[in-house]
């Protein structure tokens, strides 16, 4: 994958992060991938529970150093990032990937006869109504505060061009069983963050949670998005309370701010 300057390395010899800038609490660096350390650290994440106001306390400073913010479990079965078996070595870059070629293989490999042909991409809504960024922070600060699926919440850092990007970034391969190269789907959410301002919002195991400025408002829009949501992630509807892509465009996408997903 295509890399840019990591400044994580600096926070090695200054874990306060002040030459950046920055005034982090107690945190790890976390560099341990599939095969043993990585050359670099794949990411920062506080050793303490993240509460309300984490992500606007220092996600937005940080972002100016490139360092993107996304909240990250490590209190689940399969624990932190250190042992989620990262292979960054193994990830391409997302820029390099067309997201409706990338959606229309999945689709025609997963969708059944009843489903019809890929539909092609959902339109993008005229104007964003919220800012992305805004939308983020009032996103994580929700999850914090209702507790969500989250045990132990952790507000990491992770080097990255753009909020899409942060999974390949780290190698993340929570998706694995279906799709090796995390890469393809993050050109999918470049798509997202282009057309509904969607930010990486948390990461476990094999779970990721995005917030969405513009989400669909009708249910003939939410049933285009669910198509991409099948395609991108077809568990969710396989193994979800909402079996067909009408019930789950009406409960899960229409005017709904948070975008989850989960691979068995």
């Amino acid at each position: 994958m295509a890399t840019l300057p990591n400044p994580l390395p600096a926070l090695a010899a200054d874990p306060s992060g002040r030459s950046l800038g920055l005034g982090l609490p107690l945190g790890r660096l976390i560099d341990e991938t599939d095969e043993g350390p990585w050359h670099e650290p794949l990411l920062w994440h506080a050793e303490y529970a993240a509460a309300s106001g984490a992500w606007s306390a220092l996600g937005t400073r940080a972002a100016r150093t490139g360092l993107l913010p996304v909240l990250v479990e490590v209190g689940g079965s399969q624990g932190g990032p250190e042992e989620w078996e990262l292979m960054p070595g193994e990830m391409s870059y997302p820029g390099d990937h067309d997201p409706e070629e990338v959606l229309a293989e999945f689709w025609e490999e997963y969708a059944g006869d009843e489903d019809g042909s890929w539909p092609g991409l959902a339109e993008a809504p005229t104007a964003l109504p919220a800012d992305p960024d805004r939308r983020a922070v009032e996103t994580a600060d929700a999850l914090l505060d209702e507790g969500s699926w989250f045990k132990e919440p952790r507000l990491a850092l992770v080097p990255a061009r753009r909020s899409a990007d942060i999974p390949a970034a780290i190698g993340w391969t929570g998706p694995l069983n279906h799709e090796n190269d995390v890469a393809r789907l993050c050109a999918v959410l470049r798509s997202w963050e282009d057309r509904f301002g969607i930010r990486v919002i948390a990461l476990g195991f094999d779970r990721l949670v995005v917030s969405v400025a513009a989400p669909p408002t009708t249910q003939e829009a939410a049933e285009a998005v669910a198509a991409e949501h099948y395609a991108f992630c077809p568990d969710t509807i396989d193994q979800g309370h909402h079996r067909t892509l009408r019930e789950y465009a009406a409960h899960q996408v229409l005017d709904q701010r948070v975008w989850s997903f989960w691979w068995d």
